[in-house]
């Protein structure tokens, strides 16, 4: 029997409505923890102009019901559709998929559908090709543009629409580095996959999406950097892979690691300097 990982505790400090949420929860005001719904997402990287390595974010509109204003990775929510075990697939399989993530097979083929489908809608990049070698290259035109759409307005599922072109989803192209849940305490809630990804060679990321107000390739320490001074404001788990990007000497670095992985969930507690969020992270 493996032993557990060791685990290193990480204060976050916590204000505004999200910072009242934590103070009512601790103390016993909070209503019953909502069930949370799965999501992946994914951080696509590319080589930096002044820095090892870019990260594409969104900066979510203030209207959205959940981490509004929000730096964030392109992901979203499973989709009933994204179960499709006959969508074109090449890669490590679901069931290899399962044993990575510790869950079931069709879990793990959601997870990894939704990244990939995510990652199309919201800014146009496609991790797929027409064989388990190739990806395909500039999608950025009107007819790859209605594709997102209908994907949007559910007019296709993203199986049909990979059978359609004749491409396989290419799940070796991702890989798995971390894994939250989003605390009890939060009206709407997540457990989120993490992924990591290069930017195909051709593709374009954009920001044609609704959910977003700026969607950019950042420096991860300009990013840190804006958070620390509070002009940017990021949620503890996008921090926490913020930072794991700035730490990485290149790319490919990044996309090759294989982390120890192990469900975080951020927890309210009461300190001398006011409430912060603790979360436990493994020691990788």
């Amino acid at each position: 029997m493996s032993a557990e990982p060791s685990t290193t505790a990480v204060d976050f400090p916590v204000g505004g409505r999200l910072g009242d949420a934590a103070l009512a929860s601790l103390d016993g005001r909070a209503d019953p923890p909502p069930a949370p719904r799965l999501a992946s997402t994914v951080m696509l990287v590319r080589h930096g102009s002044a820095c090892p390595v870019e990260v594409f974010m969104l900066r979510r509109v203030p209207t959205m019901e959940f981490a509004p204003s929000m730096w964030v990775f392109p992901g979203g929510g499973v989709d009933a559709r994204d179960a499709d075990a006959g969508l074109p697939w090449a890669g490590p399989s679901p069931a290899e998929w399962a044993a990575r993530i510790g869950v079931d097979e069709p879990t793990a083929r959601q997870l990894v559908i939704a990244a990939v489908r995510e990652v199309f809608e919201e800014c146009g990049v496609l991790l797929a090709g027409a064989d388990a070698d190739r990806v395909v290259g500039d999608v950025s035109g009107d007819e790859w543009q209605a594709e997102r759409e209908a994907l949007l307005s559910r007019e296709q599922s993203f199986a049909q629409l990979l059978s359609r072109r004749r491409l396989v989803l290419r799940s070796d192209l991702l890989t798995l580095q971390d894994h939250w849940l989003t605390p009890e305490f939060e009206p709407k809630r997540y457990d989120t996959y993490f992924f990591a990804a290069l930017l195909p060679e051709g593709q374009i990321a954009d920001d044609a999406t609704t959910e977003a107000d700026t969607a950019v390739w950042v420096d991860p320490k300009d990013l840190l950097a804006q958070a620390d001074s509070r002009e940017a404001r990021m949620l503890p788990p996008t921090v926490v892979n913020v930072r794991r990007v700035a730490g990485a000497t290149s790319p490919e670095e990044l996309v090759a690691a294989r982390p120890t992985v192990v469900r975080v969930m951020p927890e309210p507690v009461r300190t001398d300097g006011g409430v912060v969020l603790r979360a436990y992270l493994p020691d990788r």
